[in-house]
């Protein structure tokens, strides 16, 4: 069993971690690797740091080992053989947590940056995997249930009524959409028919 280095630092290199750890101008990849050294720095397991920055145990121990053997430089550089392209290993975790887990903070989907920072890669290789399998989390095709719990009985009157609509019916359906602006409409009204709703012009 790998016995995991005691993290000790320097003033200048705690004020250097937390500046890049703070920094949204730094790297996601740099940002990771300070805020494990210095969670390391507190006597925090690879465990404990893993599960407070959404990665895993071996990202941590690996960012922990290499600071332990080369501080701060250390860890500013990319492991050998970045540009190659991306192990199983990696590639499996990559579509794992894309497609069966959910990210921190209570984000919809995940998003290249962090992905990236889940699984202690770049975001460019994040990219690249999605692209070969074909992913795009940020495109749904899924319906989104309603959480009411008289959803069912409303959807059934909402689809009766379009169905079966009484005589005379008038049916408005409001959706609300982003970017989307009311349009003038510069003809008359198009007539209702089965299957059809009417135009309101305004």
């Amino acid at each position: 069993m790998r016995i995991a280095p005691v993290i000790e630092l320097s003033e200048v290199q705690r004020a250097t971690l937390r500046r890049w750890a703070r920094s949204r101008k730094t790297e996601v990849r740099l940002v990771q690797r300070a805020k494990i050294v210095l969670l390391a720095a507190d006597h925090l397991s690879n465990k404990e740091i893993a599960r407070q920055l959404g990665t895993d145990p071996g990202t941590v121990g690996r960012w922990r080992r290499r600071f332990a053997a080369g501080g701060l430089e250390a860890i500013q550089k990319e492991a050998p053989g970045r540009g190659r392209a991306p192990s199983p290993r990696l590639v499996s975790r990559i579509l794992k947590k894309t497609t069966q887990e959910k990210p921190p903070g209570g984000a919809t989907h995940w998003s290249t940056r962090t992905l990236a920072a889940a699984v202690g890669t770049g975001k460019d290789t994040v990219q690249r995997v999605w692209k070969q399998h074909h992913l795009q989390p940020h495109r749904t095709k899924t319906f989104k249930v309603s959480s009411d719990p008289h959803f069912e009985e409303k959807l059934r009157d909402v689809v009766g009524l379009y169905l079966n609509p009484p005589e005379h019916a008038i049916v408005l359906s409001v959706d609300e959409k982003s970017q989307i602006q009311s349009l003038n409409l510069t003809q008359k009204s198009l007539p209702m028919f089965p299957g059809r709703l009417g135009d309101l012009a305004p």
